[in-house]
């Protein structure tokens, strides 16, 4: 199908906010494909040992943004699936999905089926979390690893990032996956708790579209044509227009001023670190890129910062890989972090406000990665006997 130049302009567009597109590929995010950089360092690809026995592995949502990047983790890590198994909608049961375990056709749901499997992951919304999560990890069925919101905050259950907490898991059947700038954000806050002890955070963050999921990415794109070909754009996805706009809003107000997806920072940061009476500021902001989350954080220490040290530590982080050196113009970027299993972490620098105590930095990771997917895969092979 011929192309017009304004859709020939969008991808221009799309690829100078940071990712490159290739439109005649299927994609999971629809019309226009993100091209992944499968060659990039991936640190963490053994850090953690897996299972050498074959797993029969399902996916609840396979046809989500979320679950196409499970199969693409499983695959590039080499997890031991002895069969694949993909539920999804009656609209697209009977749907054949290509690969590497084999050719596999996607069922309708069902629980007697879901439960037939030793390892489930659910990449749905938190309504269908919570009606279906503990019937499927009831004894005799699988460990099921959940990436809504829907237990996050249950004390009851686990809410894991495997580099900073596995072991708050060990015997569990059904195990949280936290909120996506949580666990980013994570990576690179808790190896500098260890170091210098932790007082507050002050978190902003720069969300892409693909945050949203496929309907996101499409408004953007859909809204960039429209804009590019001088007509309204739309919305019905985001607040407000998202194309040369940001918008700080994601998910709903609550009563203290704070939006949803702010608070999950706050409430899943807390419970991760084990650290109740922790205090985090978050502010969320939309931006129009297609993906990989930007996170600048503000934090105060227990003990003086020495930058040299916070480098060495960050350095040698799982996960996480240093890129700052200004001087070279090289910073964490969505540009450099889409399609990379590490977290970037830069533009490290003493805070003016807190002196001595205080610590900038400015983190960029694949939230459809390191802040979905590639963590549910990481908590598996953590898990699985």
């Amino acid at each position: 199908r011929k192309t017009s130049s304004a859709m020939a302009l969008v991808w221009a567009i799309t690829a100078a906010l940071g990712m490159s597109v290739r439109p005649t590929m299927p994609s999971a995010f629809g019309r226009v494909s993100v091209s992944v950089a499968s060659a990039r360092a991936v640190s963490v690809a053994r850090l953690i040992e897996m299972t050498t026995t074959p797993q029969r592995v399902g996916i609840v949502g396979a046809t989500g943004a979320v679950g196409k990047e499970v199969i693409g983790v499983l695959e590039k890590r080499g997890y031991p699936v002895s069969a694949l198994r993909l539920f999804g909608s009656e609209r697209s049961a009977g749907t054949k999905v290509a690969t590497t375990f084999g050719e596999v056709t996607i069922e309708a749901y069902s629980l007697a089926a879901a439960r037939e499997t030793d390892v489930l992951f659910l990449c749905v919304d938190g309504d269908f979390a919570l009606a279906n999560g503990e019937k499927l990890s009831a004894p005799g069925g699988p460990l099921v690893i959940d990436n809504s919101s829907a237990f996050r905050r249950d004390p009851k259950i686990p809410l894991v990032v495997p580099e900073i907490n596995a072991g708050s898991a060990k015997g569990a059947r059904l195990v949280a996956n936290p909120n996506c700038t949580t666990a980013i954000l994570l990576m690179c806050l808790a190896p500098l708790v260890k170091l210098l002890g932790l007082k507050r955070a002050i978190v902003s963050t720069y969300q892409a579209a693909s945050g949203a999921g496929a309907e996101g990415m499409a408004e953007l794109q859909e809204g960039l044509a429209a804009g590019v070909a001088g007509k309204p754009i739309p919305n019905k996805v985001f607040a407000h227009p998202l194309p040369y706009n940001v918008i700080p809003h994601i998910d709903v107000f609550q009563p203290n001023g704070y939006t949803k997806e702010e608070m999950k920072v706050t409430w899943e940061t807390r419970k991760i670190l084990e650290m109740p009476d922790l205090l985090v500021s978050c502010t969320a902001v939309r931006i129009p890129t297609l993906r990989a989350h930007s996170e600048s954080v503000t934090i105060e220490t227990e003990r003086p910062v020495d930058l040299e040290q916070v480098r060495e530590v960050l350095r040698n982080a799982p996960g996480v890989r240093l890129v700052d050196d200004p001087a070279l113009k090289q910073y964490p970027m969505p540009l450099t972090a889409t399609g990379s299993y590490d977290v970037e972490v830069g533009r490290l620098r003493k805070n003016d406000v807190f002196g001595e105590f205080g610590l900038d930095m400015f983190i960029v990771g694949d939230q459809l990665l390191r802040g979905a997917a590639l963590n549910a895969v990481l908590i598996a092979e953590e898990l699985v006997a």
